[in-house]
């Protein structure tokens, strides 16, 4: 057995490559988008290792081109379910007690074939699957997983190392143990790396988990599964299982070993967890923790002193970088008058050169939303929007799902504060515009702060220090990711750990040490080196003082 005192140093983030012409990097990946688009790959549920064909379909297309199936996935019925919880629990026994340098050397594996054999083939499954250009691809489900799992390494032996003092006569020290039960992890389609975390980070603690994927990302977190198995990751550790949230959820969600629930997602969903789960807390064998990231109506807020080219540049990327399928997308501007002019210009003339379309066309910029109800959903938003006398469309309001889910960048300019469009979360590509007086800047802090039920992320951008001091005075329950002078997206693993509290989620901040303790049950343990031999106490001996 290896004794030695094992560290790990804090990582570095993962380069983020160029791809450009001719490069190898480029010339990998566009093999890789080629063999994917010419082929329909047939999608098992993975329980207990085992590879589970339900005939029970449902189709993988590109949103992009929605006529183009790239698979079809099996979906779980009641009996999968409990065979994945069943396994999960079986698997909890051998993994719980696995070392955890054996645990996160199968972490740092995983990383390592993300970074150079499965780079290509991940990139190329989330642009496809998901709608992402490279660039956004690139960031998401190579990069920041790799992050996520690189610094999750090093933050364990953080957690571990934080042990109790110890009198002489004594010896004291913590055990972090797994949760007693099973983890249910729900991910959604938006980042690749997400879906990755949700199961990593409680398995890297020594935990087993039932994870239920979004169906409309099932492509690239299929790849995930594979890097796992290939990695070494133990038969039932993690157990995929696509199909029907609601039905996975309410079998799930009832079981007796129910220990905890991690989950990205809408506020609404992770609301009706909380409460199937606060009704059924008598059934469990503990108290599952629950940690969620959820909503937001995340803002930018400019100050008169704000230099107009790096706002509008936040803006816009901010608004409609990945279609504004971000939790943390710029969604709310609130500009003060004097600047707006200007501001709106600059905008416009940068929203009169972005192209719209197929992701693997590298010029586009803005690419098609996830489906034809997220479609739906944000053109009435938009169709409300061009039918009310409080606003006005500026920029964009069209959208076409003939051959793609295309919703042009939209800016809605409002004179209420409170419009609806303001405060509702859309998770599309449109920005509203509210315009305050340059004299009101206090006061439109605290109404900035009370709109939205959300606290996510928030950007204010100022060369007056003071202005900014102040802004994170009035702002701090307002955002959980607070930017100075940059867009309100784009958090770095190791470097700004994620998530909001309010109707936003648990605020346990991914990518960082907080979260991996979350997944932990800690039990103190005392060695009494001189135990006493006599009950009574000193003071109980009666002798007269002289």
């Amino acid at each position: 057995m290896n004794n030695a005192i094992f560290m790990y140093d804090l990582p570095k983030n993962e380069p983020i490559l160029g791809y450009l012409p001719c490069s190898l990097e480029r010339k990998e990946l566009e093999k890789e988008i080629q063999r994917l688009s010419s082929e329909v790959i047939e999608i098992p549920l993975i329980i207990g290792g085992k590879e589970i064909y339900t005939g029970n379909l449902g189709e993988v297309v590109m949103p992009h081109n929605h006529s183009h199936v790239l698979g079809t996935y099996h979906k779980a019925g009641e009996k999968e379910v409990k065979m994945a919880i069943d396994a999960a629990l079986e698997a909890h026994s051998y993994w719980t007690n696995v070392s955890w340098v054996e645990r996160m050397s199968v972490t740092l594996k995983i990383a390592e074939l993300i970074s150079k054999k499965y780079r290509a083939l991940l990139n190329a499954a989330t642009m496809l699957g998901q709608s992402k250009n490279i660039y956004q691809a690139e960031i998401d489900c190579v990069c920041e997983t790799i992050d996520f799992l690189r610094f999750n390494a090093y933050y364990i032996s953080e957690v571990y190392n934080h042990q109790p003092f110890s009198e002489s006569g004594c010896i004291n020290r913590l055990e972090y143990r797994p949760l007693e039960g099973f983890i249910f992890t729900v991910s959604p389609f938006n980042f690749t790396s997400i879906a990755s975390n949700l199961n990593m980070s409680p398995v890297l603690m020594g935990n087993t988990v039932v994870w239920k994927p979004a169906s409309t990302a099932i492509l690239s977190n299929y790849v995930l599964m594979k890097i796992y198995k290939e990695a070494g990751l133990p038969d039932g550790v993690i157990n995929f299982l696509p199909g029907q949230g609601s039905f996975i959820g309410n079998i799930v969600l009832n079981h007796r070993d129910l220990a905890g629930v991690h989950f990205t997602g809408s506020t609404a969903t992770f609301n009706e967890f909380w409460k199937t789960i606060s009704h059924n807390i008598g059934h469990y064998r503990s108290y599952p923790k629950l940690v969620g990231e959820t909503g937001g109506k995340d803002f930018v807020f400019l100050h008169s002193s704000a230099d107009i080219d790096e706002a509008a540049t936040a803006l816009i990327r901010g608004a409609f970088e990945y279609q504004g399928q971000k939790c943390s997308a710029a969604s709310r501007a609130y500009v003060p008058r004097s600047i707006w002019p200007s501001l709106k210009d600059k905008m416009l003339g940068m929203l009169h050169e972005i192209k719209i379309g197929d992701p693997t066309n590298y010029e586009n910029f803005v690419n098609a939303v996830i489906d034809e109800a997220s479609f739906n959903k944000i053109m009435h938003y938009i169709d409300y929007a061009k039918g009310s006398k409080e606003a006005e469309i500026i920029w964009g309001g069209k959208g076409d799902k003939s051959v793609g889910y295309f919703v042009d960048p939209t800016i809605i300019f409002t004179s209420n504060p409170h419009f609806l469009t303001m405060e509702e979360e859309i998770f599309g590509p449109v920005l509203t515009v509210y315009i305050y007086e340059d004299d009101q800047f206090d006061e439109t802090l605290r109404l900035c702060d009370q709109t939205s039920p959300y606290a996510l992320t928030g950007a204010v951008f100022s060369k007056d220090r003071e202005a900014l001091n102040h802004a994170c005075r009035v702002l701090r329950y307002a955002a959980g990711n607070f930017y100075f002078n940059d867009k309100p997206t784009g958090a770095v693993v190791g470097q700004q750990p994620f998530g909001g509290s309010r109707a936003s989620g648990t605020n346990d901040k991914a990518g960082g040490p907080i979260n991996l303790i979350r997944w932990t049950s800690v039990r103190t343990i005392k060695e009494n080196l001189n135990p006493p031999i006599d009950y009574r106490y000193p003071y109980m001996v009666n002798k007269e003082c002289k």
